[in-house]
């Protein structure tokens, strides 16, 4: 009995290693290369508008599918083509932030695709600032009012 369940656990490690090593291995896989993986807003008003624009291009020598693209929080809302991406064609990855939320930000999207490296982190960053922040003028008393000069 000892000897079946150690030649079971054998040949399944055998397969998952197998399955691993030509999932690394495969030259044709396609790439995901980004243009750049962090983008910083700077300062944004309240409000206004926190979409970037992640450009990437499919380096490899197969189609590219992204299955996934999720925001670290829900504040940060990705898009993403569900088309294959051809080898040497590109795409876009668009983020948009939630400015309605005062204050500095570091979000992250993780991407999921059959790409040689399976999962990869886009980042954006930047400080949201209450521009709605409005004195209201002093109030002077009216004409006629028990309050006004002169009466």
């Amino acid at each position: 009995m000892k000897k079946l369940l150690l030649a079971c656990l054998v040949a399944f490690g055998g397969i998952t290693a197998a399955h691993a090593q030509s999932a690394e291995e495969n030259p044709n896989a396609p790439k995901i290369a980004f243009e750049k993986k962090e983008h910083d807003f700077g300062t944004i008003e309240k409000g206004g508008d926190g979409t970037y624009e992640f450009v990437f291009t499919n380096t490899g020598k197969e189609p590219l599918f992204i299955s996934n693209a999720k925001g670290s929080c829900g504040c940060t809302v990705p898009e993403w083509p569900r088309e294959p991406i051809a080898p040497g064609e590109s795409g876009v990855i668009k983020v948009k932030y939630d400015t309605k939320r005062v204050g500095p930000f570091n979000k992250s999207v993780t991407i999921t695709s059959n790409a040689d490296k399976p999962t990869t982190v886009i980042r954006i960053k930047g400080k949201v600032e209450n521009t709605d922040q409005q004195t209201s003028p002093t109030k002077k008393p009216s004409e006629g009012s028990p309050m006004a000069p002169g009466k």
